[in-house]
């Protein structure tokens, strides 16, 4: 009689991207909703007239960058993780968990924006949230990594966008680093930089200038 090869479970385990995308569209969605729930309008019982709602509505405003840059965060890393999930072929074990490290960047990220808020003006805030994105980064870099090493990413797919996708990383890592080291003049400063570099990315000017 004859018996089959065992099967190891560590290699059939992970391999749906599909499902690691659900997953992830998910996390990012409930993580774009948390933000929004930490924007509160000016309490009633303040608001003696008009003049004061207005004061009241322009004091809100570094809570409404903070909640601008941590948006466009998301909508971000959301697309950078998006296009390798669209190159792959396949997943494994290894970058399945690689990616819930990255998810759980994700779910961090609401909470770095309100410590940011509330501290908008002290640079261990400042630092916290960057360092969060910094972690995206490198998450996002090594499952990259780990997917091009394994054959996991599609035949089809050129050195080119290979490097593109690395290159963007490393590029876009290096100006929030950037950015972050601006806070030793002012948080404000750097916050402003951070989102012009936000800004570029997601609506691309160079790129339009290109098809031009």
């Amino acid at each position: 009689m004859k018996h089959g090869s065992r099967v190891s479970y560590n290699l059939i385990a992970g391999t749906s991207v599909e499902r690691l995308a659900a997953l992830s569209d998910g996390i990012f969605g409930v993580a774009m909703t948390l933000l929004l729930l930490d924007l509160h309008v000016p309490a009633k019982e303040l608001i003696r007239d008009e003049a004061g709602l207005t004061h009241a509505l322009l004091s809100l405003t570094p809570q409404l960058l903070v909640y601008l840059m941590s948006f466009i965060t998301l909508g971000i890393f959301w697309v950078g993780q998006q296009t390798q999930l669209n190159h792959l072929e396949r997943s494994d074990r290894q970058l399945t968990w690689i990616h819930l490290a990255f998810l759980f960047m994700v779910t961090l990220l609401p909470f770095s924006t309100r410590l940011l808020t509330d501290f908008i003006e002290f640079r261990p805030a400042l630092l916290v949230y960057w360092l969060n994105l910094l972690l995206f980064g490198i998450t996002l870099y090594a499952s990259w990594g780990r997917a091009t090493r394994a054959g996991l990413v599609k035949d089809d797919l050129s050195a080119e966008t290979r490097a593109a996708i690395c290159s963007r990383i490393i590029v876009g890592q290096s100006l929030y680093a950037f950015g972050a080291m601006l806070c030793f003049f002012s948080t404000y400063l750097s916050i402003g930089f951070i989102i012009l570099v936000q800004l570029n990315y997601a609506i691309a000017p160079a790129e339009w200038r290109r098809k031009a």
